[in-house]
């Protein structure tokens, strides 16, 4: 039996990059930089999305303005690479009773070769206070949201000296602690324009190591994803019941990725794999993209500190509570943010992860099917048993060319044969589909996908209406 450990390492070396990049694009990440836009964000005084929209120093519309100009400069220093938009709308409701101004602040990094496709960086930049609706009341929000807000700009400003193939959004939201409307607003833009979501990287809370138990954790970070699908019907989640997908959602190999190529960076935050679409109870503006069938996940602290979150400023029985810079932890939001930057850096690289099904009832083999991806040179396929959590290395290797009857195997892994017909590739494993969980990864160079798991619901696109994938 192989040692767990190992099989940790050897599945992190498979899931990243064969090789590292030999410019970081992290290097650049400054932790000046983003300790002074969370103190520029906190001296707002309140972000609260019910607070002024006109008001030039304080209030949820200097706020936004102020990022917007952030995103601007960032564009100004690429030569103008950064669409920059604001998207509105007026809404009312949960948390609304009268009809406000949502907005939230893009800048839109467009790919050279297909722009359709797209990453999204993300985080809220509203706050609140202890009572919900007070928009009145000093509300710093310095870790709760000015951290994500900051690592969102500052993401900006390092990819943007960069050129990608595929399309990277930085969005500042707004509405979030409202009830989540700035990311449903980005969520349903994303579906208007017809974007292709490859992932959303939502940074929420993501700038302190202790706790309020006096517990710290500076070495990892929590990445939330959902286990069965929030888009599955009633057919589609039969299936899985029947052939797997319950711990095989989009966003739950999006987290098995990027905690492979965390790995690969010495000195880096650890990956913590918290496998529920968000703390207990609680949510994020990653969580209107799963409802719409988009692969989302949240970065968060490790530990969080709920002394200083969703706390009015005050000092009771000697506690002080209330969300300000001082009780953060720069340095460790400098990992964080770069933590997204080497993911967005590779995301948007890769090609789309090919969407695959699996046919192994009543046989000893299992064949796997899937659509070529336009742009991969080659595919990985990997497999593990339906206990293990992770892939295990041995992935099977194919390079394909213009040619598609040059099909070739780079790399040991479990026995298999291949075929193509037009542009379906079929792979026959020599395993039983009954004790095994099958993937398929999509590369072009360097640059792999995370793996598109062949269960329904596997691929990374929304499911069709009504109907099993």
């Amino acid at each position: 039996m192989r040692n767990l450990a190992m099989i940790a390492a050897l599945t992190a070396a498979a899931l990243a990059s064969p090789t590292l990049a030999q410019d970081d694009p992290a290097q650049s990440v400054s932790l000046e930089r983003l300790q002074a836009d969370v103190e520029t964000m906190v001296a707002f005084g309140t972000r609260h999305t019910l607070s002024s929209q006109t008001d030039s120093a304080r209030g949820i519309g200097a706020a936004l303005t102020w990022g917007m100009g952030e995103f601007e400069k960032a564009s100004a220093a690429c030569g103008g690479c950064l669409d920059t938009r604001f998207i509105e709308d007026n809404v009312s409701g949960r948390r609304i009773p009268d009809p406000v101004l949502i907005r939230n602040a893009l800048a839109i990094q467009w790919g050279s070769k297909r722009p359709e496709e797209v990453v999204i960086i993300q985080g809220h930049i509203d706050s609140r206070g202890t009572d919900v609706m007070d928009a009145h009341v000093d509300a710093p929000g310095a870790n709760d949201n000015a951290s994500g807000s900051a690592l969102v700009l500052e993401a900006s400003r390092a990819l943007s000296q960069r050129q990608y193939p595929t399309t990277i959004i930085y969005a500042l939201l707004s509405g979030e602690e409202q009830g989540l409307y700035g990311g449903n607003l980005l969520a349903d833009f994303a579906t208007e324009q017809g974007w292709t979501v490859k992932a959303v990287l939502n940074n929420d809370v993501v700038g302190g190591s202790c706790g309020s138990d006096g517990i710290c954790d500076a070495d990892h970070v929590r990445v939330f994803s959902e286990g069965v699908r929030a888009d599955a019907d009633d057919e589609t989640r039969a299936a899985m019941r029947s052939r797997g997908g319950a711990n095989d959602s989009p966003s739950r190999n999006l987290s098995r990725w990027l905690d492979g190529m965390a790995e690969q960076h010495t000195g880096g935050l650890d990956v913590r794999q918290t496998w529920r679409s968000d703390r207990m109870g609680r949510g994020g503006d990653h969580l209107p993209f799963l409802d719409r069938g988009y692969p989302a996940i949240r970065f968060s602290v490790a530990i969080e500190d709920y002394e200083h979150q969703h706390q009015d400023l005050r000092v009771e029985d000697g506690v002080t509570y209330g969300d300000t810079a001082d009780e953060m932890d720069f340095p460790y939001l400098a990992e964080v943010t770069k933590l997204n930057v080497r993911a967005a850096d590779r995301l948007a690289h890769t090609p789309m992860p090919p969407v695959v099904t699996a046919e192994a009832a009543v046989r000893t083999d299992t064949l796997l099917t899937w659509a070529k991806v336009g742009a991969a040179d080659r595919y990985r396929i990997f497999h593990r048993r339906t206990d293990a959590p992770d892939w295990i290395m041995e992935p099977v290797d194919v390079t394909t060319s213009d040619d598609p009857a040059i099909f070739r195997i780079i790399a040991d892994g479990p026995d298999a044969s291949f075929a193509v017909e037009n542009d379906t590739i079929s792979a026959t494993v020599n395993k039983r589909g009954d004790d095994y969980i099958f993937g398929v990864s999509a590369c072009n160079g360097s640059y792999c996908s995370p793996v598109s798991s062949a269960v329904p619901g596997g691929g990374f696109y929304p499911l069709p209406i009504d109907s099993a994938e």
